[in-house]
């Protein structure tokens, strides 16, 4: 077969190669301890096409926790698409949660990835706001497929939310600490229950 007829991939792009390796390195090493060298040479380009791409480190922090949201919304997705009810949709984000503990990781499973890099970063900063309104979106989720378990019980439903928002991070702790999804479907298992009481 001639060479023009050979169908090579798609190179990726200096910026999506510069995530891929800063999510990789601020997953097993954290934020703070993973340096801009470092992540240069995981992705294989030079400093400067870091520097092309993100005005900062704290950009490419910032990169890292909208592309770290935007995954898990992905698992989110794919599970709910796939919900036979409205329980089974709350328990959707039980389950994006568990896919998020089962990804293959190099260095082993250490919790929620946002969570982690909030803990490094600065009270008030850019960073932890937008972990929180990951957290609160998590939440409202959860609200909203309430509803159709509690028509018109605003407050109790919210109160649920809440509940299960704090079952759910509590679990995704201690499987980060405990480096396995065993918690996440003990958190599982109580979040049926509850739903199954209601």
């Amino acid at each position: 077969m001639p060479p023009s007829a050979v169908s090579m991939p798609p190179r990726k792009s200096a910026r999506a190669l510069l995530l891929a390796a800063a999510a990789k390195l601020f997953y097993a090493q954290g934020v703070g301890a993973t340096g801009i060298d470092a992540i240069t040479a995981e992705a294989g380009v030079a400093k400067k096409s870091l520097y092309n791409n993100f005005a900062s480190k704290s950009d490419l922090v910032g990169a890292y926790l909208d592309a770290r949201h935007e995954e898990w919304l992905g698992l989110y997705r794919t599970r709910v698409d796939s919900a036979a009810g409205p329980k089974e949709r709350v328990l959707a984000i039980f389950d994006a949660y568990l896919d998020h503990a089962r990804f293959a990781y190099d260095h082993g499973f250490r919790g929620c990835g946002l969570l982690n890099a909030a803990a490094e970063l600065p009270a008030g900063s850019p960073g932890r706001l937008a972990v929180r309104r990951h957290k609160e979106e998590v939440e409202d989720l959860l609200n909203g497929h309430l509803a159709e378990l509690l028509p018109g019980q605003e407050e109790p439903r919210a109160r649920l939310a809440r509940h299960l928002a704090f079952l759910l991070e509590g679990a995704m702790v201690r499987a980060g600490l405990e480096g396995g999804d065993a918690r996440l479907l003990e958190g599982r298992s109580i979040a049926a229950q509850l739903l199954d009481g209601l």
